[in-house]
């Protein structure tokens, strides 16, 4: 188990990144889902040992990491947002060098070693290609072949699938999806369809608030029969906005095809009832700060009284 205690990050200026961050994440796939500038990298940071907080505790299976780091790192794995390759090496000779640095041991020797590591993620066919030829997901892969280095318990992996195409991003689902059997995996997103996909459960992070501890099948429930869609015209979505919460519009032939979050009352003439999804769940709690029936958490109420009669409509960056 991961567990962090009232995990505070306060830059110079000062800047509030994180604001008391309380949250559990057992063995398995975790999702830690917000739109960027959240605080996500930062916490990450934290967890992974590059960044000391202001203040709070992050304890793994018991051991208080930020007092004792030296137990933490032979049981980490991590693949940053930002991961940095030499272009001109070949994808074993980089491997070999990551691997190096980290000071992972390799009894049977390294060459095997990263033979096996390689395989492990995929890449043993392009492993004498430059780095510079591998694709965004093969990068990817060989991001998390050397996060596999030592048989870590805990993995973190941050924005993983940004930037992929849908091909290549369902590629790192399986892979992502075996490597959570056996141990800790935290997966920092702002894309809804990862954790849709890939977490049994996930917390919901704003504005270096956590709003919510859920998983998919609940964050949908707690919304089924308050979704609703229909066909508007450019000229009436402003007025829809000022009187619903839209959580969607999406232009089609000229025509808006718009979805609303209505919680009591009957929608507008001419929308339906809509199979509920996780992005609707999402969006309605950055709105709202809570989803219907739970409490907001501390410092998530700010927005909540007039978020139904607010004109913006939060984005959903897909990738």
């Amino acid at each position: 188990m991961l567990s962090t205690r009232g995990l505070v990050k306060i830059y110079p200026g000062p800047v509030t990144a994180l604001n008391g961050i309380d949250l559990d994440v057992p063995p398995g796939m975790f999702g830690l889902l917000g739109p960027n500038g959240a605080g996500k990298s930062t916490f990450m940071k934290i967890l992974a040992g590059l960044l000391e907080p202001t203040s709070g505790s992050v304890t793994l299976d018991g051991t208080d990491i930020l007092k004792n780091p030296d137990a933490l790192w032979p049981r980490l794995g991590y693949l940053p947002q930002e991961f940095g390759f030499y272009p001109h090496l070949t994808g074993e000779a980089m491997l070999s060098h990551l691997l190096d640095l980290k000071g992972v041991r390799a009894p049977q020797g390294r060459k095997k070693l990263v033979a096996a590591l390689l395989e492990r993620v995929n890449l043993t066919f392009a492993a004498k290609r430059a780095v510079k030829s591998y694709s965004g997901g093969m990068r990817q892969r060989l991001g998390i072949a050397q996060a596999l280095a030592g048989d870590p318990r805990l993995i973190i992996v941050d924005e993983p699938t940004a930037g992929l195409d849908p091909e290549e991003r369902l590629r790192f689902y399986h892979l992502l999806s075996e490597l959570a059997v056996d141990r800790i995996v935290l997966l920092s997103t702002h894309i809804v369809e990862d954790v849709a996909v890939l977490c049994p459960r996930f917390a919901v992070i704003r504005a270096g608030r956590l709003l919510a501890v859920t998983s998919p099948s609940e964050a949908r429930a707690a919304i089924r029969g308050l979704i609703f869609e229909g066909i508007v015209g450019v000229e009436d979505l402003p007025r829809l906005r000022a009187d619903r919460m839209v959580t969607q519009a999406i232009l089609v032939e000229g025509r808006n095809r718009a979805r609303i979050y209505e919680p009591s009352g009957p929608p507008p003439d001419g929308f339906v009832a809509a199979p509920v999804t996780l992005e609707d769940a999402y969006l309605v709690l950055m709105r709202l700060g809570a989803l219907p029936g739970e409490e907001p958490r501390a410092g998530a109420t700010a927005r909540r009284e007039d978020a139904l009669a607010s004109g913006t409509t939060p984005v959903v960056v897909a990738g």
